[in-house]
C-alpha cells in the first residue's frame, strides 16, 4: 500500500501536501498522532473513500476494504445481532462474531440498551463479520470505550485472518497492540518519527 506525492484539501484547508508514505502490507500498523493532523483522512484516502487532488494512492478500495469509523453507524431500532445481519450472508450466524467481542449474550438486545462500550464492541463485531474475502482493514480509533482486556481479545480475533489492519489510534494500550506505529502530526500530514518496530519498506514523506 503506498501513497505517493498525494495533495488532498477540504476547500482551502490543505490536509495533504505532496504526502508519499508506503505501508507494510502484513500485520498491525497504526497511526498516532494528534487529532485532526489527517490521520482519517489517510484511511479515507486508502479506502477509495476521498479522491486525492493530485497524486497517486495504490490500495485495495473500497470494495476490498472494511472501513470501522471512528463513529459507530449502528443501525437504528437493531438489536445487536441484526446490526452483523446486515453485512453477512443470508441465513449466517451473528453469534460467532458477537461472541468474538464478548456480547453474545446481548444479541437480542436493541443496540440503543447497550452501553457505549457496548456498541462500540458491536461495530467492531460487524467489521469481523465482514472481513471475509478482504484484502484491508481500516480501522479508525477502534478502541474508543472498550477496555484493556476485550481490546487484546478483539485484536487477536481481528489478526487471525492475516489480513493487512491500520488503524488510529491516541492511547498506549491501542498502540501496544500493533506491530509498527507511525507518529505523525499536522496538518499538512507529516510523519514526525520512525518507529524500531516499523517492518517492511521505510516509510518516507
Amino acid at each position: 500500500m503506498k501513497l505517493e506525492n498525494v495533495t488532498f484539501a477540504y476547500g482551502e484547508k490543505v490536509i495533504l501536501r505532496d504526502f508519499t508514505l508506503e505501508l507494510p502490507d502484513a500485520g498491525v500498523t497504526a497511526l498516532s498522532g494528534p487529532s485532526g493532523c489527517g490521520k482519517t483522512t489517510l484511511l479515507r484516502l486508502l479506502a477509495g473513500l476521498e479522491t486525492p487532488q493530485a497524486g497517486r494512492v495504490d490500495a485495495p478500495g473500497l470494495a476490498r476494504t472494511v472501513f470501522l469509523f471512528q463513529e459507530d453507524r449502528l443501525l437504528p431500532r437493531f438489536t445487536a445481532a441484526g446490526q452483523l445481519r446486515a453485512v453477512l450472508p443470508r441465513r449466517a450466524d451473528p453469534l460467532p462474531a458477537l461472541a468474538a467481542v464478548g456480547l453474545e449474550r446481548e444479541a437480542n438486545t436493541p443496540v440503543e440498551a447497550l452501553s457505549g462500550g457496548m456498541r462500540r464492541r458491536v461495530a467492531l463485531a460487524r467489521a469481523l463479520a465482514a472481513a471475509p474475502g478482504k484484502r484491508l482493514l481500516l480501522l479508525d480509533e477502534p478502541f474508543t470505550g472498550v477496555d484493556a482486556d476485550n481490546a487484546k481479545k478483539i485484536m487477536a480475533r481481528l489478526r487471525a485472518p492475516g489480513i493487512p489492519i491500520l488503524l488510529t489510534a491516541h492511547d498506549a494500550e491501542s498502540l501496544s497492540l500493533a506491530d509498527a506505529v507511525l507518529a505523525f502530526s499536522g496538518p499538512p500530514l507529516r510523519q514526525e518519527q520512525k518507529n524500531g518496530r516499523t517492518p517492511g519498506p521505510a516509510p518516507t514523506v
